[in-house]
């Protein structure tokens, strides 16, 4: 199933963003196009690129909008608004995470209320909305962005953690905090932003070697339960066990299918983003022909909207944590009809945090 951002970070997200008190603050460029000198960004300690074009592929019907948001402020561009939203949700509108957190954006209650935006003037704030969703984060980007510009490290980091973790954890880490959620988040982001800036996918596909290892690392999985939400860079992870709108469901152990596929690569030292879409906009797209172990295997009617991913292991099988109720184990690439594509993970495309 579709994954959304983890569990742990949410729940942080929520009690940083109360903590620290966060204003419903709007830094806004208005309609003119402002041309900062590159003294003056350095000064700032910064290096955006005010007016950027929107290099990434994203859905048609959002293009515009991450355009338009995406200049909100000096500090965020359409690509690093763009790959915020493919990690969060895979743009897809209709997703609550087991926290509670709701639309394109993942906002919580909490958050949407103080920096939820009536974007298409139609006078509702509706956080499953995206004309008023993307503005809406793009508004929290440039906020997050103002309560963090004086601490120290890399701005576009810091308010990428801010924005995941809390302003609050930020400062009181004095940087990207050591949250193993937050410095996935913030390194999977600029690594799907860096296609954007560089035409194409940055960085190189993992080896036949890399390949083998994860899957002998997925492998060592077998028999875990199915948890939705569940899994991260060290392994098993707190997800609820029953239905993906997290409607109802005691919480458990275990895996989903793309906490797997991140385990599995993190242990061969190659960091993925968290769910199934962004980690399919991570890789390069193989013949099926030329499929090796270790390849991802994408189900899903269009790249926005895979839902499932799992590891080839050869022979037309492949690993994964398949849906609630199951365990890890081994299906043939035919137990579900709707394959999207193959492709193999892509890494080395960002500095380490």
């Amino acid at each position: 199933m579709t994954d959304l951002t983890s569990q742990n970070s949410e729940d942080r997200r929520k009690g940083e963003t109360v903590r620290s008190g966060t204003a419903a603050a709007s830094i806004g460029v208005g309609a003119t196009v402002l041309v900062i000198g590159a003294a003056l960004l350095q000064a700032a300690g910064t290096n955006p690129v005010v007016g950027a074009a929107l290099n990434l592929a994203v859905p048609a019907e959002y293009r515009s909008l991450i355009e338009r948001a995406g200049k909100t402020c000096p500090e965020v561009t359409p690509d690093i608004l763009a790959a915020l939203l493919q990690q969060e949700s895979g743009f897809k509108t209709d997703r609550t995470s087991p926290v509670g957190a709701e639309g394109i954006a993942q906002f919580m209650p909490s958050t949407w209320e103080s920096q939820g935006v009536d974007g298409n003037g139609d006078g509702k704030r509706d956080v499953t909305d995206p004309e008023d969703a993307i503005p809406a984060s793009a508004k929290y980007l440039c906020s997050v962005a103002k309560e963090v510009k004086d601490v120290p490290g890399n701005k576009t980091d810091n308010m990428l953690a801010a924005y995941n973790a809390g302003p609050q954890a930020v400062i009181n880490a004095g940087g990207v905090p050591n949250y193993p959620e937050t410095q996935n988040y913030v390194r999977s982001i600029n690594a799907i932003a860096a296609k954007g800036g560089k035409g194409g996918k940055a960085g190189t596909t993992v080896t036949a070697r890399q390949g083998i290892a994860a899957v002998e690392a997925a492998q060592e999985m077998l028999g875990k339960p199915y948890s939705w939400g569940g899994g991260n860079q060290s392994g098993p992870g707190t997800g609820i066990c029953c239905s993906p709108n997290g409607s109802s469901g005691a919480s458990i152990i275990g895996f989903d299918c793309s906490g797997l596929v991140l385990y599995a690569y993190a242990k061969v030292g190659i960091t993925l983003p968290r769910t199934a879409a962004a980690q399919y906009a991570a890789s390069k797209p193989i013949d099926p022909k030329k499929i090796q172990i270790g390849d991802l295997i994408f189900y899903g009617p269009s790249a926005s909207g895979i839902h499932h991913v799992g590891i080839y292991v050869g022979g037309g099988y492949m690993i994964n944590a398949a849906r609630p109720g199951t365990k890890i184990r081994f299906d043939p690439l035919s137990s579900m009809s709707d394959m999207f594509g193959v492709a193999r993970p892509i890494h080395g495309s960002t500095e380490e945090i």
